[in-house]
C-alpha cells in the first residue's frame, strides 16, 4: 500500500494485523527492555519491516537504533522512516545520494475530535486557514476524514524534516493544503536549514481503513 505513494527511488516494506513476536538485535532489545510488552512488540514489528526494506535496498543488515528523540538511525548512506498504528506498520528507505530525507505516517481512517473543526485537538494542530480549507473539503467530498489526513500529512513532514535539519517545527508551524487527488503541499517556516516559505509536495492515500502519507526531500 505505501509503495503506491512513494517516489520511485524509495523502497518499502509493510505488514498488517497484530504485531506478533519478532526477534531483535541485542542492541535493539536493550533499548526497549524496560517498555511494556505491547510497546516491545510494536517496536519489534517496526524493526522487522525496517530490515525487510533495507534488504530490498541491498543495505547491510544491522540494528536500527532510536536517536535522541526516538527517530530511527539508519546505516550510513541511507535515509528512511518508520510508521505504525493499530494493525499496520511500514518502513520506507532510500539512498542518501537520491534523496535528502523521507517521512511516512499512517493513521486510522477516523476523524479527529469527532470531525469538529473547532475541537481542541484540531485547533492544536491546524491554523485558521487550514480549518477553512478542511471545511471546503468536507463540503466538496464528504466521507473522508480530512482533518485526520491533515494530521497524518503533518506527521510525515515532521518525520522527514527533523532528522534532516535537526529543527523541530510544531504542528502549527507546518501549513498543509490537501488536494482531493491524493497530493498535498506543505509550507515550512523559514529557518537555518530552509528558505522562508519553502514548499514540500507529498502524497496521501486512503485504503483498507487506513490513511497513509509520504513526503520526500
Amino acid at each position: 500500500m505505501i509503495d503506491d505513494i512513494l517516489p520511485t527511488v524509495a523502497v518499502a516494506a509493510e505488514s498488517f494485523g497484530p504485531p506478533g513476536e519478532r526477534e531483535l538485535f541485542p542492541a535493539e532489545a536493550a533499548v526497549i527492555a524496560t517498555a511494556d510488552p505491547a510497546r516491545r512488540r510494536e517496536f519489534a514489528a517496526g524493526r522487522a519491516v525496517a530490515r525487510a526494506a533495507l534488504a530490498r535496498l541491498h543495505a547491510p543488515a544491522g540494528p536500527v537504533l532510536p536517536g535522541r528523540d526516538g527517530e530511527p538511525r539508519w546505516p550510513d548512506g541511507v535515509v528512511g522512516s518508520i510508521t505504525h498504528c493499530a494493525g499496520y506498520r511500514a518502513c520506507a528507505v532510500g539512498l542518501a545520494r537520491d534523496m535528502a530525507a523521507i517521512g511516512i505516517d499512517a493513521e486510522p481512517c477516523l476523524p479527529l475530535d469527532g470531525g469538529d473543526l473547532d475541537g481542541a485537538l484540531l485547533r492544536a494542530v491546524a491554523g485558521d486557514a487550514e480549518r477553512a480549507w478542511l471545511a471546503e473539503l468536507n463540503a466538496a467530498c464528504p466521507g473522508t476524514p480530512w482533518d485526520r489526513v491533515l494530521f497524518c500529512a503533518k506527521e510525515s513532514v515532521y518525520k522527514a524534516w527533523y532528522p534532516h535539519s535537526g529543527e523541530r517545527p510544531g504542528p502549527c508551524d507546518i501549513t498543509v493544503r490537501i488536494g482531493q487527488a491524493g497530493m498535498f503541499a506543505a509550507t515550512l517556516p523559514g529557518g537555518s536549514a530552509v528558505p522562508p516559505g519553502a514548499r514540500v509536495i507529498g502524497r496521501w492515500l486512503v485504503r483498507r481503513g487506513l490513511i497513509v502519507t509520504a513526503v520526500s526531500l
